[in-house]
């Protein structure tokens, strides 16, 4: 009986210990089932993850290429449309009064008449034929004869009233085009002549409504004529100027003669005066009077000879003085106006250029006398007429050459004559270095108080 017992106690203890290990290694087996189902959980998400990324990518793709096709047809219609405007700028460019130089080009003179009156003249000729052409019919035909509904007299009302309106539209264009010309838009302005005769004859090919080709010619003629003849009253007018600023010279040179006779007659009747006192005088009031009658005599001389070279200057209308003259503050270095004045004074002329025109004084380089002072003057200017800065009006008297190069040439008229190389320029080096001390200023405050901190 006790050995059953221990037998049994002995396949409990067995079956404990083996159910242990079992349940030991089930649970082992149970970890590591729940890692690997963790761990295909990880997998799972990853994978799902890698499926939407491929969704993004074909998404994207299509995204790209229908951006793609975008872009092309974008860049199709952008080229269609840049043709057309195109098309419109250069319609547009006819109307357009403010076009610069560059696109517009030099305007040639058509006519060559030799004053504004002349001009004048042949636009009221131009406009009366264009008035005949218009009275008789001439200027806007219709080769047609038309009729509405059965009516021929209803169908001549409607060409008549399509030929005032014709007449009328051109004419008003014209009218536009003529008032509007300036040297600017010469060119333009007969193209939009041209266009608006096209266009109005393009709209009335359905009623055979036509404006005549002499008609438009007259037009284009008076365009020319109007211009031209504004061109010649600019002329004239500065012409005009530079007469009165000759007579202004003339003027001041018969003022100088005056004022050289009437100084010469005071020195001469206070020498008579002196010596009539000398011829009376004795001991140191001789000695005295003896010196002023030599001071007087000098002074008397030199009046003499100032009223005589006055007196040549007036009677030899080419006799003056060529400055050569700059102003590095108005116009830069290099820049010089070559010019020349009857004055016998002749840095009145000079001062005169300097007072209003100009921010600053002239420096003068070369004040030469010539007996033939405007063949000096127009031998420099010729030397030097491509280096004019105003190549259209020659009374603009300013090149862009260097001061050795003018002395140069005066030199082969004139081999005595003086120049001052230095352009002394003070009241502008003066501003220059003021404003550099104001800049310096300025730096020193702004170092010392910064306006970020």
């Amino acid at each position: 009986m006790n050995g059953s017992i221990a037998f049994l106690l002995l396949i409990i203890v067995c079956l404990g210990a083996s159910f242990y290990f079992i349940y030991n290694k089930f649970k082992k087996i149970e970890n590591e089932n729940l890692k690997n189902v963790a761990q295909l959980h990880k997998y799972e998400a990853k994978y799902s993850r890698i499926i939407d990324v491929d969704k993004e990518v074909e998404e994207s793709l299509k995204r790209k290429s229908q951006l793609i096709n975008d872009i092309q047809a974008l860049q199709l219609d952008y080229q269609k449309k840049y043709g057309l405007f195109q098309i419109l700028t250069r319609k547009i460019a006819v109307y357009d009064e403010d076009l610069e130089l560059a696109e517009t080009g030099f305007y040639k003179p058509h006519f060559d008449f030799g004053t504004s009156e002349e001009y004048k003249k042949k636009i009221i000729s131009i406009r009366e034929q264009q008035k005949v052409m218009l009275k008789a019919k001439t200027a806007v035909t219709c080769p047609t004869e038309w009729a509405v509904g059965d009516s021929k007299a209803e169908g001549k009302k409607m060409v008549n009233r399509a030929i005032k309106l014709t007449t009328r539209a051109f004419n008003n264009e014209c009218e536009a085009a003529i008032a509007n010309v300036r040297w600017n838009n010469i060119e333009k302005m007969q193209e939009r002549i041209c266009k608006a005769a096209v266009d109005i004859n393009k709209m009335n090919e359905s009623n055979h409504v036509y404006i005549d080709q002499k008609y438009i010619d007259l037009k284009m003629k008076e365009l020319w004529l109007a211009y031209e003849y504004q061109d010649k009253l600019k002329e004239e007018k500065e012409e005009q100027a530079e007469i009165r600023r000759q007579m202004r010279e003339e003027a001041k040179l018969e003022q100088e003669i005056l004022a050289a006779q009437k100084e010469e007659e005071k020195f001469q009747k206070l020498l008579q005066k002196a010596q009539v006192e000398a011829a009376k005088a004795a001991g140191e009031n001789l000695n005295k009077l003896n010196f002023e009658i030599a001071e007087l005599s000098q002074k008397l001389e030199a009046a003499h000879q100032k009223n005589e070279r006055a007196l040549s200057m007036a009677q030899q209308t080419k006799a003056g003085h060529v400055y050569v003259i700059s102003n590095i503050g108005s116009f830069g270095d290099d820049v010089y106006k070559i010019g020349m004045t009857r004055r016998l004074e002749p840095m009145d002329r000079v001062h005169e250029l300097g007072d209003a025109s100009v921010p600053f004084y002239f420096d003068v380089h070369a004040m030469i006398y010539s007996d033939n002072a405007p063949a000096m003057e127009n031998a420099l200017h010729k030397a030097f007429a491509e280096r004019r800065l105003n190549l259209v009006n020659l009374r603009k008297e300013f090149f862009h050459v260097t001061l050795d190069e003018i002395q140069n040439e005066v030199h082969k008229i004139s081999n005595n004559a003086e120049f001052i190389l230095t352009a002394e320029a003070e009241q502008f080096r003066q501003s220059q270095i003021m404003r550099h001390e104001k800049t310096e200023t300025e730096k020193k405050l702004e170092e010392e108080i910064p306006s970020l901190i």
